[in-house]
């Protein structure tokens, strides 16, 4: 009599989240979802070191990464050697040069191909969903409304959205799930409480790390758009040209830089030293910064910034100027407008941008960091606008009005590379024992 076909658990296909079998066919429990800090920093460790300089040049030999960071061949090659272990890196010895002998000389790569992470921007009105290589590329997306209601039911139905668009990259391992939300993160819980939302104590990481069996990261939206500039941005800032190519490799990030955020939300966030700052309590709010306007805010106040600047804003402001009808409530129709030559548009969004430019520079002058970045669509959706904002901004700081404002590297997908950056800051950052995590997790 034949012995009986055993099928392994790890070559049975399954769908994210869903319970493993045992051999007699019951499903057993699945375990807790696993929450993580985020790691919002350029990390200086060797093995982030090394896996970063494979980041940054593709397939590269142990020689060239010795040259490029500084750190010595008997490290390199352990390091390698241990995130080739993990399953992050690969070697390429069809990219060997010819005559070459020994291992230094075979290049080696990041496995792009074979495992991503999933980033989801959790937004007022939207929700974005990522897949993203390890090289911090976004492979695609897609975008639903985000769900109204009482929070339970509204992160099932994300939950679900994006356990079926992992279902798309099953020839994938998905490795870690970040979350970018706006609110006040519990970064140690995974925990939400979002006014707009109306959630309070949301269990956001619980929740998707659940249903996608995965290690989750949540952290603050703005924070994590920060974090998507230190980590997956490939333009050099004009301030970091003269610093040497090792020292950008071993991630020394010198100095402050402020991220100034505004969409349907405002924010800010600061970045020291190489890492994102992230308060105890959470972020700060510019919400509520005075900007001389009649706009209501929901507080009971007068001329609130995210009043005044919001999409929801100025879509009203549109609408009492006649024009948008009442039933018109994209802003994509003002940009519309706005670009085939309606002075009302522009004079909408131009007053827009001055509020922006003064905002800016209040923080600005608050802070004095080194640069000054901002995001969101307030910024990208009509860069017409730009002038504006820099003018207002020289106009009204009184610290260093020859500071260069600097838009973000990622335009209109600024939310989907912040996601990506949460999904991605605990490989970069503690690559090896950030897998072992993952592995235990699954």
């Amino acid at each position: 009599m034949s012995a009986p076909t055993v099928v392994s658990q790890s070559s049975a296909p399954r769908t994210p989240g869903s319970a493993a079998r045992s051999p007699y066919g019951r499903p057993h429990r699945p375990r807790p979802a696993r929450v993580v800090a985020p790691e919002l920093r350029v990390s200086d460790t060797p093995a982030a070191v090394v896996l970063r300089a494979v980041v940054q040049r593709g397939p590269v030999s142990r020689d060239v990464i010795v040259a490029a960071t500084g750190i010595s061949t008997a490290t390199v090659n352990r390091h390698v050697s241990a995130l080739i272990a993990a399953g992050l890196l690969r070697e390429r010895a069809d990219l060997s040069t010819s005559g070459a002998v020994g291992r230094p000389r075979v290049p080696v790569e990041v496995d792009h191909e074979g495992q991503c992470t999933l980033g989801v921007h959790i937004g007022a009105t939207t929700t974005r969903i990522v897949a993203v290589d390890l090289r911090g590329t976004v492979l695609g997306g897609v975008e639903i409304a985000t769900p109204s209601g009482p929070h339970a039911g509204a992160l099932r139905s994300i939950a679900e959205s994006a356990a079926s668009f992992a279902a798309r990259w099953h020839r994938r391992r998905i490795l870690f799930v970040g979350v970018a939300i706006g609110g006040r993160v519990n970064a140690q819980k995974g925990t939400v409480d979002h006014p707009r939302l109306a959630w309070s104590d949301a269990p956001v990481g619980a929740v998707l790390g659940e249903r996608l069996g995965a290690v989750v990261a949540v952290a603050p939206h703005v924070e994590a758009m920060a974090a998507s500039e230190l980590l997956l941005a490939t333009e050099t800032a004009p301030e970091d040209a003269g610093r040497s190519e090792a020292g950008r490799s071993a991630g020394r990030e010198p100095g402050t830089s402020l991220y100034f955020y505004a969409r349907e939300m405002t924010g800010v966030a600061l970045t020291i030293d190489g890492r994102v700052h992230t308060p105890a309590g959470g972020p700060g709010s510019i919400a509520h910064l005075p900007t001389g306007s009649d706009s209501v805010c929901d507080c009971g106040r007068t001329g609130c910034l995210e009043a005044t600047v919001s999409d929801r804003a100025v879509v009203a402001a549109a609408q009492r100027a006649g024009l948008l009808d009442e039933s018109e409530r994209s802003i994509a129709a003002v940009y519309l407008a706005a670009r085939t030559g309606s002075t009302v548009a522009q004079g909408l969004l131009n007053d827009r941008a001055d509020a922006l430019g003064r905002a800016l520079a209040l923080v600005h002058d608050v802070v004095n960091p080194d640069s000054v970045q901002v995001g969101g669509q307030a910024f990208t959706a009509y860069p017409a606008a730009m002038e504006r904002v820099e003018a207002a901004f020289e106009s009204f700081s009184s610290v260093a009005t020859s500071r260069r404002v600097r838009v973000t590297s990622f335009g209109k997908r600024v939310q989907d590379h912040a996601a990506a950056a949460v999904s991605l800051g605990s490989l970069y950052a503690d690559p090896v024992v950030t897998m072992r995590k993952i592995d235990a997790q699954r």
